[in-house]
């Protein structure tokens, strides 16, 4: 269902998206503080467990946990918490994970041979029997990348951060990596579950390969100066790799395929990638850094080619899915019909798109491609209210269902990695740390990653001409961004409610891209001014700004 402010602003514009009046950074503020904000109060502040999401009675993710973790060192740089505050809910948190009970027994634990269930009751912080969660080698791994930041992070005297030091080293060096080792084929195995009366247990037995989020887990598992596993597990993660040209030749460049974008991010929270190749990359001239770029690139431009209703499932009176190069963001995530994993472009696992798009999905790719997300981001949050909430942008919304969708909850996976995400686009600030610990340099040198001189991309593609202006209203000088889609002839100029020429801001040749112009008003009277843009080749896009002293 048709917003009435969707409709109007499509009256006042030509094309292209409807103006933004919020700056860009302000907008990635108030959305990592929003999210930071989930990942503190969403927790039990004595266990330091977080709630996989904010619904009454929801367990605790030990992966949401290894991104809150990372985000209380974010909060306190920000000045959201006190360092003392974060170091103490630190310590409360590896505390539980170190003291609580390991063993097999389906029941009263909280791991068994140093690794941890998927699920824990909140409060109890041991396994939840009813839900029959897995004991998870790659949430451990998520959990323990927040362990090992925080290692890095409280790096004083102080005897709380003294202790927090300890601590994460235990609980590091007690996961026992070859528990999980399929020893036949060379790599980690996917689960194992307790039996319900004691004895071994069961094992999934099929081993993790990529490309996907696993990564930070076989490096972990390779660093281990305790219970470490063989650099060929790295060479049998790698060798499922898929490197091609998406379906539909979207982004126009082969990169390792893998639908989802959380596949491209999750590793990377931690991880930086950028200039270092290992074996496989040093093949193909790239590495995994310009790998996301290319699958963020990738999915923006189907959007762009697919914006039409989605199936299946449709609704009886559909809507169109409304993506566009400002809308758009494929990961997993809720939906009208669930929790599923959704991405593009294909071939392969999570290849779905029912026109769900997932905030987390732009935000967290921000490093990758900012020319492109941030954008999008402040769409997001200018124009769709309803995706706006108590933790900044909610799981999911899906524009083509009658009444557009919006998901009611927020989730600790997808508000993490926004968090850590921002920063890392920011100042490099997880990155910088979490790559000068041992373990983490011991794993990448048995995976055999080795630093390069860099990849030189080319720009996101620009599928059409685009215009945003902002703040709006406008006291007395306004920003005016536009983005040409092939380079040409510019001519940007503001007109009054006459259709008179106020204003001539651009006229000449300018290179295909991202470009900023001002509009100083001067002694110009309050009131409704438009900005036109025109190019020979792309036509014209105005935008309209409003004057008020």
């Amino acid at each position: 269902m048709r917003r009435l402010l969707v409709t109007t602003l499509a009256a006042l514009t030509l094309a292209g998206p409807a103006l933004a009046s919020t700056p860009a950074d302000q907008v990635l503020d108030n959305v990592q503080q929003a999210a930071f904000n989930y990942m503190w109060n969403e927790a039990n502040s004595s266990t330091g467990l977080i709630r996989d999401r904010n619904q009454s009675g929801s367990p605790s993710s030990i992966a949401a946990v290894g991104f809150g973790l990372s985000a209380i060192c974010v909060g306190i740089d920000h000045g959201w918490v006190t360092r003392a505050q974060g170091a103490t809910r630190v310590y409360n948190t590896l505390n539980t994970f170190w003291t609580q009970p390991q063993g097999p027994a389906p029941s009263g634990t909280i791991g068994y041979k140093g690794f941890f269930y998927h699920f824990l009751d909140l409060g109890t912080a041991v396994r939840m029997p009813g839900w029959n969660p897995e004991l998870s080698d790659i949430d451990t791994a998520l959990l323990l990348a927040g362990v090992l930041d925080c290692e890095q992070y409280f790096n004083t005297g102080d005897p709380t951060e003294v202790s927090i030091r300890s601590l994460a080293d235990q609980i590091y060096r007690r996961v026992d990596w070859t528990f999980f080792q399929n020893t036949t084929q060379n790599g980690l195995m996917h689960q194992w579950l307790p039996d319900a009366v004691g004895g071994p247990g069961t094992f999934d037995t099929g081993v993790w390969t990529g490309y996907n989020e696993m990564m930070i887990m076989y490096i972990l598992a390779m660093g281990s100066p305790t219970h470490s596993v063989p650099a060929a597990d790295w060479s049998t993660y790698t060798s499922t790799y898929n490197w091609t040209l998406p379906t539909g030749g979207y982004g126009g460049v082969q990169y390792l395929v893998f639908p989802p974008l959380y596949g491209h991010q999750y590793s990377h929270c931690w991880i930086n990638f950028k200039n270092k190749r290992d074996p496989f990359m040093n093949t193909k001239g790239s590495d995994y850094f310009t790998n996301s770029r290319r699958a963020v690139i990738a999915q923006q431009a189907y959007c762009i080619a697919n914006p039409g209703i989605k199936p299946p499932g449709a609704p009886t009176q559909p809507d169109a899915a409304g993506y566009s190069s400002i809308l758009w963001g494929l990961t997993a995530g809720d939906g009208p019909t669930g929790y599923t994993a959704r991405g593009a472009p294909g071939p392969g696992f999570g290849f779905t798109d029912d026109g769900t798009i997932a905030p987390t999905a732009v935000v967290a790719s921000l490093p990758f491609a900012p020319e492109i997300c941030v954008p999008t981001i402040v769409n997001m949050y200018d124009n769709y209210p309803l995706l706006w909430g108590t933790y900044g942008f909610r799981d999911g919304f899906n524009l083509g269902r009658s009444p557009d969708w919006y998901d009611n909850d927020f989730l600790g996976i997808d508000q993490g990695p926004m968090v850590l995400m921002i920063e890392n686009y920011r100042n490099a600030s997880i990155w910088l740390r979490f790559m000068q610990n041992p373990y983490v340099i011991a794993g990448m040198n048995a995976a055999g990653f080795v630093n390069t001189v860099g990849v030189t991309e080319p720009p996101a593609a620009v599928s059409k001409l685009e215009l945003r202006a902002g703040p709006n209203p406008f006291s007395n000088r306004a920003s005016i961004t536009y983005r040409l889609p092939d380079s040409g002839r510019v001519r940007l100029t503001v007109h009054d409610v006459a259709g008179r020429e106020v204003a001539h801001l651009v006229d000449e040749w300018q290179a295909a891209g991202e470009h900023v112009a001002h509009f100083d008003a001067g002694n110009l009277p309050n009131g409704v001014y438009w900005y036109r843009l025109a190019t020979p080749g792309a036509g014209v896009v105005q935008g309209r700004g409003v004057l008020m002293r």
